[in-house]
């Protein structure tokens, strides 16, 4: 059994215990959902700080980049001795995303391990059937509930984008916005055949992090930003002094 083999069994097995506690598959997936988003919440917090710092940096690396646009290899140099200066990673804000990954895709092949008999309650009535699936057997009637977890896909990708344009430089709001709705149509098309079973557990990842944008999100980044403005600030009047501190004159002989 190769590694990912194994991942995706464990994943239906917890998926199981979790469902033989609650009762429901769809519960269950819900469950496991904010689990996960417990677990990654302390890596997701020092993103949030990450993405806050590099916004407050922005206009200091610009003007690193502006002063040395003739010198690349300077100019790297000086980059990253002002991250190592600033304990700024560039990357930082990935893990979180890329430790959720295994799971949406594992998802996948979870929805057909647990068989078309799995549901959430009387809401959804197969966590292996698509949208696209419910509508070519079951018609609009029977599709419309799969059609809603797209749906809300599509608009909870979109979401976080809006409610994040505050902290996006005014000149970036326009292009930030197309690219929201870009990718909202993108989900709707990728969520049209998805199992219901990884819709369910997006929109509720999506809405948990909506939640935690409005109430934890937005704080950390008001104090990160400004500290980090500060620090910048302090740092411009240590130079400042560096360069205008002068040399004592020499004194002169006396004849």
């Amino acid at each position: 059994m190769g590694l990912w083999d194994w991942f995706v069994d464990l994943l239906t097995n917890i998926l199981a215990g979790i469902a033989g506690f609650c009762g429901d598959w769809g519960l269950a997936v819900i469950i496991l959902t904010v689990i996960i988003r417990l677990l990654v919440m302390p890596l997701m917090t020092k993103s949030t700080a990450s993405s806050a710092r590099m916004q407050a940096l922005q206009p200091k690396m610009q003007e690193i980049q502006d002063k040395y646009s003739d010198d690349p290899a300077r100019m790297q140099e000086e980059m990253q001795k002002f991250y190592s200066e600033n304990k700024f990673n560039p990357l930082g804000g990935c893990l979180p995303v890329i430790l959720q990954m295994p799971v949406f895709f594992a998802l996948f092949t979870v929805a057909r391990n647990i068989g078309s008999d799995a549901h959430f309650y009387n809401i959804i009535p197969s966590l292996s059937q698509s949208a696209a699936g419910a509508l070519s057997s079951d018609g609009i009637g029977g599709a419309l509930i799969y059609i809603v977890l797209v749906v809300a896909f599509s608009i909870l990708t979109f979401l976080p984008m809006v409610m994040n344009l505050k902290n996006t430089p005014s000149e970036q709001r326009g292009q930030t916005l197309t690219m929201g709705v870009v990718m909202a149509v993108m989900m709707l098309w990728v969520g049209w055949s998805l199992p219901a079973a990884v819709n369910l557990y997006y929109d509720t990842s999506a809405i948990w992090q909506v939640v935690q944008q409005k109430v934890v999100t937005q704080k950390v980044m008001d104090k990160v930003k400004a500290e980090t403005e500060a620090k910048l600030a302090q740092q411009d009047v240590q130079v400042e002094v560096v360069r205008k501190e002068r040399k004592p004159r020499p004194k002169k002989k006396s004849k």
